[in-house]
């Protein structure tokens, strides 16, 4: 039971489990506290300063030779961007950052102590100064970091402190302690009143374990967040990032058989011959030449606003306008299959000046009306587009071999890519009355690449 107790409140065991690369990241959000940790305290610094270099009692006599808030606050305000540095540097230990909570309690009960010298009062005097509120901050200082124990040490700390400011007034070293249980008596003298000590120190207890009870909560959250967090980036390397974006966004839970028709553009690749280089090379030779061929051709075609929907093998289906709606769907597929052809070029002529044998690509480009949606069991799913647009690009793609051609489209395609915006970038051949295998009517053709 303490164990758990431990590990709830102090966050020990909550990130124990976790793999490598989330407790880093972990760690950095920490850092980032840090950092923001030491900001607040430059700030108190400068503000504290100002308020006890500006104020003064009252009517009272002040003992300019004990006035000694500024160098103690310059002392302090240099330990802060010492520490800040470190902080920037990422080189704060733990220790470290139990000695920042103890110099923070000792400016501020050596404020507090210095006040009966200061004014010529007895000590009893500085246990009604206001400047103990400044605890409270303290300790709310310690929960930007997310950890209970700094809460829990801060508080312990301040207590620990206003003991021994307390004692010491009671010891009479620094005059008489006069005590008193008149409430009335103790507002209007110098004269000390347990029950409002004991007060304080309850107030302080209370507050600091509040804090650490919501640290610890929120703590386990910050795990949770950073744990969704990691794992959705990994993941979205899985996914598109239109169909990742969509994922997030929704509004409610995706099931399988959700769809939405949608007016698209298709376009598919194919790496030509690869499928006898994967017999002839080395496992790990195939997977970079499918790591490079990949690595050329996803990037344009999501430049030009495609979406990957799948890879097969070394085959690629990307869409336009699925994800999201597009008035110019086609103009932007055979935007991006200009580029993927361009970039074959080149790649086929760095291969050749490399000494490997030239790989060719060949794609084609189909529009249409799709189903877009979610498929799968129940447990994994899949968005994907389904529809007559996306059998026959690939159907197109194949024809390729037939017109000894590296990319086609149909004329009708190109028309509403012209429509759309669309200027070839060279002047496309015309191949009208095709006979395309699978395709019942005759496709006028569009070469894109001879």
């Amino acid at each position: 039971m303490l164990r758990r107790l431990r590990d709830w409140l102090f966050g020990s065991g909550d990130t124990a489990q976790l793999p490598e690369r989330v407790r880093l990241a972990i760690a950095r959000q920490q850092e980032q506290s840090e950092i923001l940790i030491g900001w607040v305290q430059l700030v108190i610094v400068v503000l504290v300063a100002t308020v006890y270099e500006t104020s003064s009692m009252p009517g009272g006599v002040v003992q300019e030779d004990y006035s000694f808030e500024f160098d103690v606050l310059v002392i302090y305000g240099a330990f802060c961007l010492v520490r800040l540095g470190l902080a920037y540097a990422h080189l704060l230990r733990t220790w470290m950052l139990y000695l920042s909570v103890v110099a923070d309690m000792l400016l501020l009960m050596g404020l507090i102590y210095s006040f009966h010298y200061k004014y010529a009062q007895p000590a009893v005097f500085y246990l009604k100064v206001p400047t103990l509120l400044y605890v409270f901050l303290f300790i709310a200082l310690r929960a930007l970091r997310f950890e209970a124990r700094f809460v829990v040490f801060t508080g312990l700390t301040a207590i620990a402190g206003w003991l021994g400011l307390i004692l010491y007034a009671l010891g009479g070293r620094g005059g008489p302690a006069n005590p008193t249980d008149d409430f009335v008596e103790y507002m209007t003298s110098n004269a000390f009143l347990i029950h409002a000590e004991a007060d304080k120190i309850i107030a302080i207890l209370l507050t600091t374990l509040v804090l650490a009870l919501a640290i610890s909560r929120a703590r386990h959250l910050l795990v949770q967040a950073v744990s969704e967090s990691t794992a959705a980036q990994d993941l979205s390397r899985f996914f598109d990032p239109g169909v990742a974006a969509r994922i997030r966004g929704a509004a409610m839970s995706i099931t399988a058989g959700e769809g939405e028709l949608r007016d698209v553009a298709i376009l598919t690749v194919d790496l030509r011959g690869f499928t006898r280089l994967s017999m002839e090379l080395p496992p790990d030779e195939v997977m970079k030449v499918l790591q490079d061929y990949q690595g050329r051709v996803c990037p344009l075609i999501a430049a030009a606003g495609g979406s990957i929907d799948k890879f097969l093998g070394d085959g690629i289906l990307a869409s336009f306008g699925a994800v999201m709606p597009s008035a110019t769907a086609a103009a932007d597929a055979l935007r991006a299959a200009d580029s993927v052809m361009a970039a074959a070029a080149a790649w086929a002529a760095e291969r050749r000046a490399a000494g490997l044998p030239p790989l060719e690509i060949g794609l084609a480009v189909a529009a249409g009306r799709v189903v877009f949606g979610a498929v799968g069991d129940g447990e994994r799913l899949e968005f994907t587009v389904i529809g007559e647009a996306v059998n026959f690009a690939a159907k197109l793609e194949k024809h390729n071999k037939e017109e000894r051609t590296r990319a086609l489209t149909d004329g009708v395609t190109y028309a509403l890519a012209e429509r759309q915006g669309y200027r070839a970038p060279v002047t496309h051949e015309r191949r009208p009355g095709r006979t395309v295998g699978g395709v019942t009517e005759a496709v006028d053709i569009v070469v894109l690449a001879a």
